[in-house]
């Protein structure tokens, strides 16, 4: 049933009827944002847009607002929301972004999201900003991330927990001995969960008081949640034009 939903969504979205706006996709460490993106990106037509993605290639490419950021970073200190702010202006007047985009990395704070909504309101016919957010319990999330091996030769990806080797610590390709990154600790996930929550707070329940928020099961198989994320844009989208 999932992926009947899934298709459908799909089909829609091929056939132009369908315009899903701003996404903001949300989750913490390991729920699978990224591979959700890619499957609603490759339904919707529609394009990610990550702020990371942007500082780049402003840097590299030697833009004004380039310029000023690699200023900022060679002192050590943090770009400013305004200058994140411009640089993701500039982003959405390409043509690729008319029928929507998926946010990643922004807005990461209240002030990013308020700046957003005015900007949007501002655009002639623009859509307001609909987030979801994507809900694995903390035990799963904490097995997704510390039972992470890979085979450093072949490259094959592993789950000690969720996907094991056939043979405990090997590939099952080539009996290489398996990886683990060291980031991969329970230690680093709960400070990443920290600082998650910490800044993603405010700008959940910013959306939750616009009415243009909404969580998934993210512990459903991976068509499922993908299928429960684009019928969720689609309501929060009715409810928000």
């Amino acid at each position: 049933m999932a992926v009947a939903v899934g298709e459908k969504h799909r089909e829609v979205g091929k056939s132009g009827t369908v315009v899903p706006g701003p996404v903001l996709l949300l989750g913490a460490p390991g729920v699978g944002k990224g591979t959700q993106a890619q499957a609603i990106m490759a339904a919707w037509g529609i394009p990610q847009i990550s702020t990371g993605d942007i500082l780049r290639s402003n840097v590299s490419g030697g833009t004004e607002l380039g310029k000023k950021a690699r200023a900022l970073m060679d002192r050590g200190e943090l770009v400013p929301d305004d200058l994140v702010n411009q640089m993701v202006a500039d982003r959405l007047q390409l043509p690729d972004t008319a029928k929507g985009y998926i946010l990643d990395g922004f807005p990461r704070t209240l002030g990013q999201a308020e700046w957003l909504d005015s900007y949007l309101a501002e655009r002639s016919g623009g859509l307001p900003v609909v987030a979801v957010s994507i809900k694995v319990g903390y035990t799963q999330l904490l097995r997704r991330i510390t039972g992470r091996r890979n085979c450093p030769v072949c490259k094959s990806i592993y789950n000690i927990y969720l996907q094991p080797p056939k043979v405990d610590t090997l590939c099952d390709l080539d009996g290489t001995p398996l990886a683990r990154r060291s980031d991969d600790t329970e230690e680093v996930f709960e400070e990443r969960m920290r600082t998650y929550e910490s800044l993603t707070a405010p700008v959940i329940e910013h959306y939750r008081a616009c009415g243009r928020f909404q969580e998934v099961d993210g512990e459903l198989p991976v068509d499922a949640v993908t299928a429960a994320v684009m019928a969720a844009v689609l309501r929060l989208r009715g409810a928000a034009s």
